[in-house]
């Protein structure tokens, strides 16, 4: 028990095993980290939208923030918490650096739209050309 008391993980099984923290110690820091990253990129939505001169809103640019957060909200293990606000650390970073292009950016707008219909009925019914 001394080991879940120091950061680290008991493995049940009767083996223990520590496993070394990342960042955070505890699932409780490695939320804070993310609250942080998120309120970080809640921030500099509207600088991005300008500096790329995106054809979104900033409501928009927001609300995918929110969505690409809460697609990994199921995630409970501190250590993969922690490399996924490392890897959103690095594109925030990207992002007001301008170190991507405007395509780089509108790649994450791609997927959520409807894919377009490939038969003739649905197309039909879509209302586009065969």
């Amino acid at each position: 028990m001394a080991a879940a008391a120091a950061g680290g993980r008991v493995v049940a099984g009767g083996t223990s095993t520590v496993v070394k923290p990342i960042f955070s110690r505890d699932l409780n820091e490695a939320k804070r980290r993310v609250r942080e990253l998120y309120r970080a990129w809640y921030r500099e939505v509207p600088n991005a939208v300008h500096l790329y001169q995106l054809n979104i809103t900033v409501k928009q640019g927001r609300d995918k923030v929110r969505e690409l957060f809460m697609k990994n909200a199921h995630v409970t293990d501190p250590r993969i918490i922690d490399m996924l606000v490392i890897k959103g650390k690095m594109e925030l970073q990207e992002t007001i650096r301008a170190w991507k292009q405007q395509t780089h950016v509108m790649r994450y707008f791609h997927e959520t739209e409807i894919p377009r219909p490939k038969d003739f009925l649905s197309k039909f019914y879509a209302g586009h050309d065969p």
